[in-house]
């Protein structure tokens, strides 16, 4: 599978992490909110053997209330900025 510029191969079982970026996760409580937990967290997840990590913005939670593109963005832009660099 190729996905930009990167080739995954899925013949044999690959680990995703996923990494919510919300202050109401109902997964994690919002311990990755701020972007240098988040950080933090994804570092722990690949080192720890996952390939793809899912970022998530906004939280799918029953009740919470829609973002706006502007506000996704925002919450995503500094932590892809300092992952393109490593």
């Amino acid at each position: 599978m190729k996905l930009g510029n990167y080739n995954f191969k899925l013949s044999s079982p690959t680990v995703m992490g996923i990494c919510n970026v919300t202050p109401d996760s109902f997964s994690d409580g919002g311990k990755s909110f701020k972007s240098s937990d988040a950080l933090k967290n994804i570092k722990e997840m690949v080192k720890n053997g996952a390939s793809i990590i899912d970022i998530g913005a906004e939280s799918t939670r029953p009740g919470s209330d829609p973002l706006t593109h502007k506000e996704e963005v925002k919450r995503l832009d500094p932590i892809l900025k300092k992952i393109a660099k490593k």
